[in-house]
């Protein structure tokens, strides 16, 4: 038994250290599940077949719809220029002396509006880096400032968000996207205004210190990225401001009208046949709400660019393209946990964790921040905590009363805290994006999420332990 708790601790270690050191999941996650089991005497080529493949295949089944249409949304997005028109009216109002909060709050706009995590990376740094030139604020600043837009608080606490680390809880705790609205807007103000008076105290200290943004003004990677990125733009002509808005509003209203006034009214009573799994509308409202409420906003790009339809054809190429490694990397990761999950050691470290004597809001918020930290990423890492602990938590909630809203938003922000760890592949990203290094930035990307997320999370679960959710 101390011989497989060994194992599963290098395995981990050993799946830190070759995503950190750049090679990819899908290879990484496989080869450290191998050590997990040599060290549990568990068979390898049958727990290869039989348990790795099955986990990633039915992560991939699950959400694959999601990833398809969140890529082609985003390429959409870019190629007919409404991502930039979003940045420079936002940049306008705002006011290019508050670059930091232009390009947080631009950021911020796109991920809630249903564009894909690394789009929004690759769309925003050539905005941000003008912004930032203008104002003449040092660069490193530009990685942690879109982090806050895209890795926090619209990725895991504002209710309604889009991305996937708002609806995997709600496949276990049976809630939607909108689950605690007043916890996750709490979260959200805590989380926006904590990073932002950071990286505006950052700001102000390195331009004392006399750096500014041609401090390192040598050609980096992230300039021939980002170049490469926005040179398949089209030139459409925009008389009205609001029309790139558009899309992200229908994302917000359809997933809105879907999850609380349309799926509700309808009649669900299907589902509970075999042919249908067997399942309530529950179990899939989240996922269905938001896959059409994706859908509607990429034909309303369509019908908006219907001259265009040629052009816009690539977009869809290239979409299906993009969600190919993230669904697959993130897939793997939740491969791996199931093999780590069918040794016999794993059991011992599951009933520890039950053991600490926590309720069911503090064991979920600590084994999914731990998961996600281990494996640099915040969906699998929730994946694959609440693949393995799920059931139990659930039933745990139930007889302690607490409720799963709280336990959906709380889980959901617990997977967007230590995920963004150095050998993160978001953060690993994102600065190749920018062409910075982890020595330049990462002190900045690692406070703003994870610091302070870490930190108001503690506060919001011990505040719902005390008076419940809101």
């Amino acid at each position: 038994m101390v011989l497989g708790i060994v194992g599963i601790i290098l395995s981990l270690l050993l799946l830190i250290t070759l995503a950190y050191r750049g090679m990819p999941v899908i290879i990484a996650a496989p080869i450290s599940s191998m050590v997990a089991l040599i060290f549990s005497g568990a068979p390898l080529l049958a727990s290869y077949t039989e348990i790795f493949m099955p986990a990633m295949a039915g992560f991939v089944g699950s959400w694959f719809p999601i990833f398809l249409v969140g890529a082609i949304f985003g390429v959409l997005m870019t190629i007919t220029g409404y991502a930039e028109s979003i940045a420079r009216t936002v940049t306008s109002l705002i006011g290019s002396k508050s670059a930091i909060a232009a390009t947080v709050i631009t950021s911020a706009l796109m991920t809630y509006g249903g564009i894909s995590l690394f789009v929004v990376a690759f769309v925003m740094y050539p905005l941000a880096r003008e912004l930032f030139r203008v104002a003449d604020i040092p660069r490193r600043l530009i990685p942690g400032t879109i982090a806050l837009g895209i890795f926090t608080f619209t990725m895991t606490a504002l209710p309604g968000s889009p991305q996937v680390q708002n609806i995997i809880p709600g496949q276990f705790f049976g809630t939607g996207s909108f689950a605690g609205p007043g916890i996750g807007l709490v979260g959200s103000v805590l989380i926006f205004g904590g990073g932002l008076l950071w990286l505006e105290r950052r700001r102000r200290t390195l331009i004392a210190n006399g750096e500014h943004f041609s401090s390192d003004a040598s050609r980096l990677v992230g300039d021939t990225a980002a170049e490469h990125a926005s040179s398949s733009v089209l030139t459409l002509k925009m008389t009205n401001r609001l029309i790139p808005f558009l899309p992200l509003i229908t994302v917000f209203i359809v997933n809105f009208s879907c999850t609380l006034l349309i799926f509700p009214a309808l009649d669900w009573s299907y589902l509970e046949e075999e042919q249908f799994g067997a399942i309530g509308l529950s179990d899939r409202a989240g996922v269905w709400a938001v896959l059409v409420a994706i859908v509607a906003a990429i034909l309303l790009i369509l019908a908006l660019n219907a001259r265009e339809v040629r052009a816009l054809r690539t977009g869809f190429t290239d979409g299906v393209k993009r969600s190919m490694l993230p669904i697959f990397s993130t897939a793997s990761e939740v491969g791996y946990g199931a093999v780590v999950a069918s040794v016999a050691a794993f059991a011992v470290v599951r009933d520890s964790v039950f053991g600490m004597g926590a309720n069911a809001l503090v064991t979920s918020v600590v084994s999914v921040s731990i998961t996600a930290g281990l494996t640099g990423s915040s969906s699998g890492g929730m994946t694959i905590a609440l693949n393995a602990l799920g059931d139990d938590l659930r039933q745990l909630a139930e007889q302690e009363g607490i409720s799963m809203e709280a336990m959906h938003r709380l889980t959901a922000m617990a997977a967007g805290g230590l995920d963004t760890l150095p050998h993160s592949g978001a953060v690993v990203t994102l600065l190749i994006v920018c062409g910075l290094t982890h020595r330049q930035s990462y002190k900045d990307i690692g406070m703003v999420t994870l610091g302070i997320p870490v930190i108001v999370i503690a506060g919001m679960v011990a505040l719902v332990s005390a008076v419940g959710a809101f």
